[in-house]
């Protein structure tokens, strides 16, 4: 509390394009300038689609090609840690 007023908790900053703002959407992470959530987006990677279905076609062209492979990323590296185990290379696996 600041001068007798709660404050709200300020918006966490998850990459270039992905932001967890507790105003918007309940704090879940969402693209920056929308209320697309990364669970969607996830979730229609997921299901196959493309990322150029994704961003032009499921959602108008209101995310770029680059918000997708960086919430692919992050969840990767949710998932995984910063720093996986071992990373795959041409279908074998290699020690990081």
């Amino acid at each position: 509390m600041k001068n007798g007023t709660a404050t709200s908790p300020e918006p966490t900053e998850l990459g270039r394009y992905i932001v967890a703002d507790p105003a918007i959407c309940h704090g879940k992470p969402t693209f920056k300038g929308t209320r697309i959530m990364v669970w969607q987006v996830l979730d229609d990677v997921a299901e196959g689609r493309s990322w150029d279905f994704i961003c032009n076609t499921r959602w108008g062209g209101r995310l770029p090609l680059a918000a997708v492979a960086e919430a692919v990323k992050l969840a990767e590296e949710a998932w995984l840690g910063r720093r996986a185990p071992a990373v795959r290379r041409r279908g074998e696996l290699v020690p990081a």
